[in-house]
């Protein structure tokens, strides 16, 4: 009978040894992912491990050197009431660094915010950023502190997870914790030690039979830690747990709510953008053809006539306002319209077999006269020179016309005609563009390694490309220099209408001569000089033209009508040999 009594003690003790090691069934406790230092946005429920291998609490080795003793607390609000008793060997120093930002998955970190700090003895602590940093010399002392941001809602239950000790510098040769929480219910624990990312077991991890939960690790080695886990009911205390995205380049350029909301705008202004460049496209060729009627360029006072361009636009701002671009024959039609104007002189030369062209100076430029007219001037006659021939320049090499040419352009803008240079100029929405690519790179880079949405950063990016793209296809011509346009064609229909009766005889050779240049700039000059082919350019008591000399004594304009496109084809082609200007003569515009 003894021997079967000790053999059945030894079968019960055994029994109970393995009930007590085994987890609970699945009906009681729902099935939990491999346990694991991460601190998940919504972990499940974990089975307890099993108890230590000396089998029950106590058994362990007192500790011979540095050791903690920590209780935790949970306070009815969700936060963490922590206590920690530190036993430091005389001598000796350590620090303890309490992360408060812990990885909670690949893209998340869980954060803690600690406060109410105390310490009592030989040791000191301070919040430091992301870090609660302790420190402690030889004896004895204690911290106390609260933490928020511990509790979290679960799947059938909540999750307390801390880690009762973790950035030591040193080896501590024991650790002791106990857990307690406003509940009846017996809580579960799961407990990690061993380095971030390890999923060891504790040395001793249980509830005891009044509901607290004790944990014991031996020999922690320096950096280590002590994870715990601790599943109590569901609404036992308010959750706090707190989850932040880790700034990652993949993460940050996640398409988020607020991404979205930055493409939707982008595509709606792309779509309006597109729309207004279409519409200033169309009423910008609407202008070239539509034209505003006839101008009257004639301005009469009196019984006398004179003429007056519309919105004052001189004959080398003609072409250049009509096709954008600066061509020879607009240097063409201002050579002769300084010489109507009487800053120049323009004489036919005949030698043996020989017919040459001279430019004289009349009067020097002065302030009456734009820019380019000046460099125009200057380009033909230079400082020092009152005359030349044709030949004579075409011997000197190219007439430099760029300054002349930039000055146009300029011109044209300052006039309020064209937004900007036509020919290769940024306007306001070009630079608006390289500023919101400037603005959207910036932005990605600091999105990208702050709150994330580095995708709004692209979509600035993407929004001045498109700014860059849009200013290429907006017409540079404002609604002045449409309106001129249009002004421009009824120019054209007078020069096709205008009855040289209905001049005073008077004013027939000034009206002739002062719309000559404009003709020329508008390939309408045949036709002009047909017009006025019978004028007498003596009736006014003049002999000839006073601007054009080698026909003095014609009493009609028949031999000038045949020897001007002589001049503008010479002219033509020694400003064509600079290179610097598109030499094609413009077709005659219809009216």
């Amino acid at each position: 009978m003894a021997v079967l009594t000790k053999w059945g003690t030894a079968v019960v003790a055994v029994a109970a040894s393995t009930a007590l090691m085994a987890p609970p069934s699945d009906t009681n406790v729902p099935e939990a992912p491999a346990a694991g230092p991460s601190l998940t946005n919504a972990p499940q429920l974990p089975k307890p491990p099993p108890i230590g291998a000396r089998g029950q609490l106590g058994l362990l080795q007192p500790p011979s050197g540095a050791a903690a003793n920590v209780a935790v607390k949970v306070e009815r609000d969700g936060s963490l009431s922590i206590t920690e008793q530190v036993t430091v060997p005389g001598g000796q120093h350590l620090v303890r660094r309490i992360p408060l930002k812990v990885p909670a998955g690949e893209d998340q970190d869980r954060v803690y915010v600690v406060r109410d700090v105390s310490v009592e003895g030989a040791g000191k602590a301070e919040p430091n950023g992301e870090q609660l940093v302790a420190t402690f010399d030889g004896g004895a002392s204690t911290l106390k502190y609260k933490v928020d941001g511990a509790v979290a809602d679960v799947t059938g239950g909540q999750q307390v997870r801390w880690q009762v000790a973790s950035g030591w510098d040193g080896e501590l040769s024991r650790v002791s914790a106990s857990f307690s929480a406003p509940t009846r219910e017996t809580p579960t624990v799961d407990c990690f030690a061993g380095p971030l990312g390890s999923d060891r077991q504790c040395s001793l991890a249980e509830t005891d039979h009044s509901g607290v939960v004790r944990v014991e690790q031996d020999k922690l080695p320096a950096g280590e830690r002590v994870d715990i886990a601790v599943q109590l009911p569901a609404g036992t205390v308010p959750a706090n747990a707190r989850f932040e995205q880790i700034a990652t380049v993949g993460g940050a350029f996640g398409l988020t709510t607020l991404a979205g909301l930055g493409f939707g705008a982008l595509a709606l202004i792309l779509v309006l953008g597109a729309l207004a460049i279409w519409l200033l496209r169309r009423r910008d060729k609407a202008a070239l053809i539509a034209g505003t009627g006839p101008v009257d360029v004639l301005m009469r006072e009196g019984d006398r006539v004179s003429f007056a361009s519309p919105d004052g636009v001189l004959p080398g701002q003609v072409g250049t306002v009509v096709d954008e671009t600066v061509d020879v024959v607009d240097v063409s039609g201002t050579v002769v319209d300084l010489a109507v104007r009487n800053y120049l002189w323009i004489a036919e030369v005949r030698g043996a077999g020989t017919v040459d062209w001279r430019i004289a100076r009349r009067n020097a430029p002065d302030e009456h006269l734009a820019a380019f007219e000046r460099e125009i001037c200057t380009a033909i006659l230079p400082e020092g020179t009152d005359s030349v021939l044709l030949s004579e320049l075409r011997g000197r090499g190219t007439v430099d016309l760029r300054v002349a040419g930039e000055a146009m352009y300029a011109d044209v803008v300052r006039k309020g005609w064209f937004s900007r240079r036509p020919d290769k100029g940024k306007s306001k929405l070009t630079w608006a563009g390289i500023g919101l690519i400037a603005l959207g790179l910036v932005g990605t880079a600091v999105l990208t390694f702050t709150v994330g949405h580095a995708l709004l950063g692209v979509a600035t990016v993407l929004a001045g490309v498109a700014a860059l793209l849009g200013a290429s296809w907006v017409p540079p011509r404002t609604s002045r220099g449409r309106r001129l346009v249009g002004q421009v064609r009824g120019l054209l229909e007078y020069l096709h209408t205008v009855k040289v009766a209905d001049i005073p005889v008077g004013d027939r050779e000034m009206v002739f001569s002062r719309s000559l240049p404009y003709a020329i700039v508008l390939g309408d000059a045949e036709r002009w000089l047909r017009t006025f082919e019978g004028l007498d350019p003596s009736a006014d008591g003049s002999a000839g033209l006073y601007w054009f000399g080698g026909l003095e004594g014609d009493r009609d304009l028949r031999r000038f009508a045949a020897h001007l496109p002589s001049f503008l084809s010479a002219l033509d082609g020694l400003l064509a040999e600079s290179g610097h200007l598109r030499s094609l003569r413009p077709e005659p515009v219809p009216a």
